[in-house]
């Protein structure tokens, strides 16, 4: 049973990051080349603005800063699945390559596919899904051994490896492509929120809203798997079936963001660590807490790179890993590559 104290603590943290998403998108709202005054903020959200204020507000920055949420979010929900599955502090979607599974298969699809990719918003996060399962079930089968069952570490290690081997090809992929695409896929290489129209909002948010609750009604088997095996498997929890569905939940999640977001790591790192932090290890406690962070993390670094440099700004991938690679290596002595 949870504390009652503890009850009270998340719902603290939850209304003051509800809070910090709202204020940031306001921020988000009104800042940026094109200008839209925060006094017009209010009119322009009921309708009463002109169309130049309309279109800045509902046409550019609102499904931006919406989408940029929904990804940060499920980026933050994959990342604790896959820490609590492989009981590894340094599991992620983007260390462990499941990102770069998904950019293989948007590369090849944008590379080969007749159309345009914007003309696809609805069946870029099934692409994504495709190339991200099938890299999760590769790393999954070498990091697997019938006697030691799954080694977390050696699953971190071939991600990693994973990762650097499909960013390779992505680059090989793109070498005679026109113009035109590379800077596509290089700007998606470097985490840059790309998917800005209202169709990638539709596309992404059913992900969200089917996977959440499911990911929600396993938290008992989530906190049972981050245990010891034995404990797991002595209060009979089925160990590779609730694996094997939380692990798909956790590719979904990340396809679905990589699908909009590009290569962004480290959010799916950093969200359930700092979630665990303030309020503890018990999954039913910082589960809220962590998809709020990574939606408010991507949020923050999407608004600050997109306005930093003039004109395209800089990818939030580069912003979230400014943060994220000192915290990796941070983690990286705390758990002394064996912990």
């Amino acid at each position: 049973m949870i504390p009652t104290s503890l009850r009270r603590k998340q719902k603290r943290w939850i209304y003051m990051l509800f809070a910090l998403i709202l204020f940031t998108m306001v921020i988000g709202m009104g800042w940026g080349p094109a200008s839209l005054s925060y006094d017009r903020l209010i009119p322009t959200l009921i309708g009463l603005g002109t169309f130049k204020e309309e279109f800045i507000l509902f046409s550019v920055r609102l499904p931006r800063l919406l989408i940029t949420c929904l990804a940060g979010m499920a980026l933050a929900l994959s990342g604790g699945i896959l820490q609590s599955v492989t009981r590894n502090d340094l599991a992620d979607p983007g260390t462990i390559g499941i990102n770069s599974g998904a950019g293989v298969a948007i590369t090849v699809f944008f590379l080969f596919a007749p159309l345009e990719v914007g003309n696809f918003a609805y069946a870029i996060p099934f692409v994504a899904f495709v190339g991200a399962l099938v890299t999760a079930s590769v790393i999954y089968v070498l990091a697997y051994g019938r006697r030691t069952g799954l080694q977390p570490m050696r699953l971190i290690l071939i991600g990693v490896g994973f990762s650097a081997a499909l960013s390779g090809m992505m680059i090989i992929l793109i070498s005679s492509a026109e113009r035109q695409k590379v800077d596509f896929i290089a700007k998606w290489l470097a985490g840059s929120v790309w998917g800005v129209d209202w169709p990638f909002v539709w596309a992404v948010f059913p992900w969200l809203l089917i996977l959440v609750p499911f990911v929600w009604i396993k938290s008992n088997q989530m906190n049972l798997l981050s245990m010891d095996e034995a404990v797991a498997i002595g209060v009979g929890l089925q160990l590779n079936r609730e694996r094997l569905l939380l692990l798909l939940a956790a590719v979904a999640l990340a396809a679905a963001a990589t699908s909009v977001t590009g290569g962004i790591a480290f959010v799916g790192l950093m969200a359930p660590h700092l979630a665990k932090a303030v309020i503890g290890h018990r999954t039913q406690l910082y589960l809220p807490i962590c998809l709020l962070l990574g939606g408010w993390l991507l949020l923050v670094a999407d608004t600050i790179g997109r306005n930093l440099v003039d004109p395209e700004g800089v990818p939030a991938g580069v912003i979230v890993s400014l943060i994220g690679a000192p915290y990796f290596i941070y983690l990286l002595f705390k758990n002394r590559l064996g912990y």
